[in-house]
Formats: structure tokens, C-alpha cells, sequence
């Protein structure tokens, strides 16, 4: 079975490379250097999407810049995971993720990092770090945010009908996946 790759085409006259992480379009509601997306589609569904197939892979082959922003998603997403508790209520697990998302953490390329083989990021510019890491952490918001919202969701009342969100439990379907690693690595 292959591994999911982005969707999301690089386009060298639109998309801002640092490195080799390309800063992709998103729609948010926090501020940073993203752009919105053009569709209701962006790079943090797709991460969310992607994150429980893609977490049984070991390996993954990189096609596209972009999917080196999947992978830091999926990385991230499963340091969200291992933060939660199955009795963690969804207020606590605002706080928890929010946090986190706002943590100091170590830019991709920077020592420290655990795929530094796979990020490159320019030596020198400091512009160019200080862009990535408040796109990062715009990125870090927003995907902790959308999953609070998935984890936290009560598929029996659908989509559309309003439910307390306080009382609820994250599902045990998106925690069973805090014991795997993708590419055997967390951030």
C-alpha cells in the first residue's frame, strides 16, 4: 500500500520558499505570514486528513515541497495526541493544545530538530528563520485548533446540529493512534 502524498501543487511563482519548507496558503483565523487559501481545502485539512493513514508508515518518499509541510503536520499532530488524556475534557484540552501550538520549539533544519536530513533551512538570513517560525507558528495554532474540533466532535448528532462540547470526550479513535509514530520520529 503506497503513502498518501500532498495534493496541493507547488507553484514557484506563488509559493515562498524558506529553505526547502514552502509557506503554503491556509485559511485562519490566527495572523502570520500565511495567505488564505483559495478553496475551503487547504494544507491543515489535508494534514488531518492524511495523519491516521500516513501514521503507519515508516518511510516516505518526498515528491513535492509540500509534502514536507504534511510531514511536519503529521508530526505535530501526534505531539497534540500524546498531550490529551481520554478523560481530558474539551476546555482543558483548549489550554493544553493551545500551549503547546505557542510552545518554543526548534525550526526544521536548526539543531535539535529530528528530520534536520530532510529540511533545509538558508544559513544566515535571519528574516527568512523569523518568517518560518511565525508561519510555523500560525501552522501549529490552526492545526491544534481543527483538531481540538475533529477529536472533540459527536459523529451520532451530524455535522450541523449544534451539541455541548464541554461535556464531551475526545474519541478513542484519534487517541489509539498516540502509540504510533510516523517514520518513527516525534518532534
Amino acid at each position: 500500500m503506497p503513502v498518501y502524498h500532498s495534493t496541493f501543487p507547488y507553484n514557484a511563482a506563488n509559493d515562498r520558499l524558506v529553505g526547502n519548507f514552502v509557506i503554503m496558503p491556509m485559511n485562519t483565523q490566527f495572523r502570520g505570514p500565511a495567505y488564505p487559501a483559495n478553496s475551503d481545502y487547504d494544507i491543515i485539512d489535508e494534514c488531518l486528513d492524511l495523519f491516521r493513514a500516513n501514521s503507519f508508515f515508516k518511510n516516505f518518499e518526498i515528491k513535492t515541497p509540500s509534502d514536507r509541510v504534511l510531514i511536519y503536520g503529521i508530526l505535530f499532530i501526534n505531539d497534540c495526541l500524546s498531550h490529551l488524556r481520554s478523560n481530558t475534557s474539551y476546555n482543558d484540552a483548549i489550554k493544553s493544545l493551545t500551549n503547546l501550538s505557542l510552545d518554543d520549539f526548534t525550526l526544521p533544519g536548526t539543531p535539535g530538530f529530528p528530520l534536520n536530513n530532510v529540511y533545509q533551512v538558508p544559513i544566515g538570513d535571519h528574516q527568512q528563520l523569523e518568517l518560518l517560525k511565525s508561519y510555523l507558528t500560525q501552522f501549529r495554532q490552526e492545526l491544534s485548533m481543527r483538531l481540538i474540533e475533529r477529536i472533540y466532535s459527536d459523529p451520532k448528532l451530524g455535522v450541523d446540529q449544534p451539541q455541548d462540547k464541554k461535556a464531551n470526550l475526545p474519541s478513542k479513535f484519534w487517541l489509539a493512534f498516540t502509540k504510533r509514530k510516523f517514520m518513527n520520529k516525534s518532534l
